[in-house]
């Protein structure tokens, strides 16, 4: 995996944390949860991946990835589809 997400903002806690979203039946053992470089991941589909497979989170609080990257890929039939711009990408800023 490339990344393990970004925490929200606040207290820490599980509502806070990306969460495994594709492939679908993945989780976080109960003792770890989205790392910054490797994030291990369980469940039946974890035993299909390989080493560099891409492995998709679900951020708990969408607009703050807005205030970091310029294009959110969005998944539509369980496929990646075109990037979208984020209010960032459009060369916006909201102080």
């Amino acid at each position: 995996m490339f990344s393990g997400g970004y925490a929200a903002f606040g207290p820490a806690g599980p509502d806070r944390s990306p969460t495994p979203y594709l492939p679908p039946g993945l989780k976080f053992s109960a003792t770890e949860g989205a790392g910054e470089v490797q994030t291990t991941v369980l469940g039946a589909a974890a035993a299909g991946l390989r080493l560099g497979d891409r492995v998709w989170l679900r951020h708990a609080k969408a607009g703050e990835l807005a205030e970091r990257f310029a294009d959110y890929y969005l998944v539509e039939d369980g496929a990646p589809a075109r990037p979208v711009p984020t209010y960032r990408g459009e060369g916006q800023c909201f102080g």
